[in-house]
């Protein structure tokens, strides 16, 4: 069994073509207007024809209206919805009945207290992404290149599969899975030239690494 590896912030047909012929399992579609890597509906749905099934499409949304979640679902159809924001267990419970679509949610980390939301979501998301808790200033929740400290999940025992994000690139990505035993690596930042420019040769690269790593992990997907 293998790593799951997902490819986030995708907006170019190259890019989306790399990243599925190197290996990815996941493609991740960012919905969110101050995000760099923010898609039309229109883009969206070129992209998400392009892809023709050769990996799980994910759309990641922040405390998006149930309007806007419908407009995301009909260009993309995604395997999951990402959220991202501060949506409440309830919250996805109710988008979870409503779209009938598996839901990742991304909870920020940054000290050991952070973690004990994970088990109010245990019950109502499909999936976890652990990512580094945003500094105060930030206009966004993610992919700022940031991590936290891999060693607050080692050892953890979660009640659903979870994702790691958060300052991963193809030079650390191997040690964080050595510490975490994550099933899943979600990774934007450290595949880019540039805020929203995918670079083919990280692409490649960070795939690679996370194939190289043991095998002998939960699949995520």
């Amino acid at each position: 069994m293998t790593v799951a590896v997902k490819i986030c912030g995708l907006s170019t047909p190259e890019a989306l073509d790399v990243a599925v012929e190197s290996g990815a399992d996941m493609l991740g579609f960012v919905f969110f207007p101050p995000s760099p890597r923010h898609l039309s509906y229109e883009a969206a749905r070129s992209l998400a024809r392009r892809v023709r099934g050769r990996a799980l499409k994910v759309a990641l949304s922040v405390d998006a209206s149930d309007d806007e979640l419908a407009a995301i679902v009909e260009a993309l159809a995604p395997d999951f919805l990402q959220l991202h924001g501060a949506e409440t267990p309830q919250r996805v419970r109710i988008l979870r009945a409503r779209f009938d679509i598996p839901i990742m949610k991304a909870l920020p980390i940054a000290a050991p207290a952070d973690l004990a939301r994970m088990h109010d979501y245990a019950g109502v998301a499909d999936r976890l992404i652990f990512d580094a808790r945003p500094p105060r200033e930030a206009t966004r929740p993610g992919g700022l290149g940031n991590r936290f400290d891999w060693h607050l999940l080692e050892n953890i025992a979660t009640e659903k599969p979870f994702m790691l994000s958060g300052g991963l690139d193809a030079g650390n990505v191997a040690q964080a899975l050595r510490i975490t035993r994550a099933g899943g690596v979600d990774v934007s930042s450290g595949v880019e030239r540039a805020p929203g420019q995918k670079e083919p040769e990280k692409i490649r690269a960070f795939i690679a690494a996370v194939r190289a790593t043991s095998t002998n992990r939960m699949v995520f997907a």
